[in-house]
């Protein structure tokens, strides 16, 4: 990435005169528009994590085509846009700001989100970039600002406040220890945490989760069977049909709309295992799913966000050769209908998902993540001997 870029034409611009750590510095905040000020948006995590051994990059097109409104479904039923910081001619943060009136619609609320957030350790950018966003989201009638939160509860949120010692999953946030006052001078307040939990699955207590889930399966008629690959396209309906049901009460849910779940399917039917995604059926009827990814992050850190080198897509075929190895998996949705509940078929889809990343050679998997007060799921995955070891925090802040 180069030291600087050349100045764009601002339709949002503050400046602001900063006194942090008895520093003064010029912050200019402006609304991405053209290519150069995306460019920069999206290379700004190469600045905040550079010698950062644990920090996994990611790809540099996909995350270009997140933030695309002409590509990603979100931009279908929502509207979003994206602040820059600049200090001394560098950009120095991030933000994207997001309005979704399914949420609204679903929650009988009027709020926005902010996701997206990288900063340099500078409170006066982190307020300025805090600041846009509060002033795009009152210019669209909303009351209200929660965040982390890239779109919807559906990608990927939460700020990290506990568990920096270990490197982040796939589809999981990853930030220094810092961004936690830094968001915290803002004015923003906890909402809700966010719990992941890891799992050894090679360990003897999943041993003894085996024998008991083994006697579960024995005395009920509830059956346990992968994505049907043969089908898919009804696979992918019984799927949304059940995610969007058995999570419509989670606090911060939001269903997603069909073209969202047919972008996330497409994705996971390329690159994951049939035998990953398990559906649980009670006489033939889907009434739970659980869905395990391979941990990607282990095969694009390598990369560097790189897919083509030399106009040639040598990074796909590396990140391909790399998925070979990938040593871990991460649990991100497991659910059963409210009216099948309490009935051990969560355990039954835990049990499903530890014998397939045992048999694919995963030494663990993470689960999550789930609400801090979830009980009765967060109870099974602790006996299923899941250590919570990762706190993600949701903030919120009246506007």
């Amino acid at each position: 990435m180069p030291d600087s870029l050349p100045n764009e034409s601002r339709l949002f611009e503050v400046s602001l005169l900063l006194t942090d750590r008895a520093q003064r510095a010029d912050v200019r905040i402006e609304e991405v528009r053209s290519r150069r000020q995306r460019n920069a948006f999206v290379r700004l995590p190469w600045r905040i994590y550079a010698g950062d051994p644990l920090w996994a990059p990611p790809l540099l097109i996909e995350r270009k085509e997140f933030i695309n409104a002409n590509k990603h479904p979100f931009y279908l039923h929502g509207a979003a846009t994206q602040f820059l910081a600049w200090v001394d001619g560098q950009p120095a943060g991030r933000i994207l700001v997001s309005d979704d009136p399914l949420y609204n619609e679903t929650h009988g609320s009027n709020v926005g989100c902010f996701g997206m957030f990288e900063s340099i350790d500078d409170r006066g950018v982190a307020q300025s970039l805090i600041a846009a966003a509060e002033d795009w989201l009152r210019a669209r009638g909303r009351t209200q600002m929660i965040g982390p939160i890239d779109y919807s509860t559906n990608y990927a949120c939460g700020l990290l406040v506990e568990g920096f010692d270990t490197a982040p999953s796939v589809m999981t946030n990853y930030n220094p220890p810092y961004y936690e006052p830094l968001l915290e001078s803002c004015g923003l307040q906890k909402a809700k945490d966010l719990w992941d939990w890891w799992i050894d699955v090679q360990s003897d207590v999943v041993d003894h989760w085996f024998s008991r889930t083994d006697r579960l399966r024995r005395r009920t008629s509830t059956m346990i069977r992968p994505f049907r690959l043969d089908n898919a396209k009804a696979e992918i309906d019984r799927c949304k049909a059940i995610y969007n049901a058995a999570w419509e009460k989670n606090w911060g849910f939001v269903r997603m709309t069909d073209a969202e779940f047919a972008y996330f399917a497409k994705d996971l039917l390329d690159w994951v295992p049939p035998e990953l995604l398990l559906m649980a059926e009670v006489n033939h009827r889907p009434v739970g799913l659980s869905m395990t990814l391979p941990d990607f992050n282990e095969a694009m850190r390598p990369l560097n966000g790189r897919v083509f080198r030399w106009g040639m897509p040598i990074g796909l075929l590396q990140f391909k050769r790399n998925c070979r190895r990938i040593k871990s998996g991460r649990l991100i949705a497991l659910g059963v209908l409210e009216q099948y509940r309490n009935r051990g078929i969560v355990q039954l889809l835990i049990a499903g998902a530890m014998e397939t990343t045992r048999r694919l050679g995963y030494g663990g998997c993470t689960c999550g993540w789930t609400l801090e007060d979830n009980h009765a799921i967060n109870r099974a995955i602790e006996l299923a001997g899941g250590r919570h070891y990762k706190t993600y925090r949701i903030y919120q802040k009246a506007l």
